[in-house]
């Protein structure tokens, strides 16, 4: 199993998609990070928005990027984030004994919903995956509650595994393979 600090990051350019760049966060993206983190629509699923003030106070002026931290970016500005980063092994849901496979996460601002960018930047986040992290199985996670998650996560191809009850709510637990899963 690759760590993914390991893996060749930054890539060596943006990924480009037919209409969207998937790149490392910018000092200009701030405005846009702190939107989507205190937006009450985009964290409905995610335990509910951070206070803005304070949320302002505990991000960086410089951004951290970490390898898999994606900014989707329409015409140079971000509309959201798609992030590749280990599933935690004490957590439910694994489709492998050990757990810590990568796990794809996905927010965007509202604004830029309803025109097939998740399913665009998530496609791309996809491909880097199956070469950074060749025959991994890719999993993730949503309530069962957000429709448009699951419906994100079915066109994407992943299949659910199980679903469970966490932070209060039952949560959707899928996997996506390139290649067969591991016996």
């Amino acid at each position: 199993m690759t760590d993914l600090a390991d893996v060749d990051w930054p890539p060596p350019a943006p990924i480009a998609t037919r209409r969207l760049v998937l790149r490392e966060p910018e000092r200009r993206d701030r405005a846009a990070i702190v939107d989507l983190f205190t937006s009450a629509e985009v964290n409905a699923y995610l335990g509910g928005p951070r206070e803005p003030a304070e949320f302002e106070r505990a991000l960086p002026a410089e951004p951290q990027g970490r390898p898999g931290l994606f900014v989707v970016a329409l015409d140079g500005a971000m509309i959201g984030i798609v992030d590749v980063k280990r599933h935690d092994a004490e957590r439910p849901g694994h489709v492998r004994p050990g757990g810590e496979e990568p796990e794809l996460g996905y927010m965007f601002l509202p604004r830029a919903w309803g025109y097939g960018y998740a399913a665009e930047a998530c496609t791309a986040a996809l491909g880097w995956i199956t070469e950074a992290l060749p025959g991994e199985p890719v999993v993730l996670c949503t309530q069962t509650a957000n429709d448009r998650s699951l419906r994100l996560a079915a066109k994407l191809g992943f299949t659910e595994v199980e679903r469970f009850e966490e932070w209060g709510a039952e949560q959707w637990f899928g996997v996506w393979s390139a290649a067969p899963l591991p016996g």
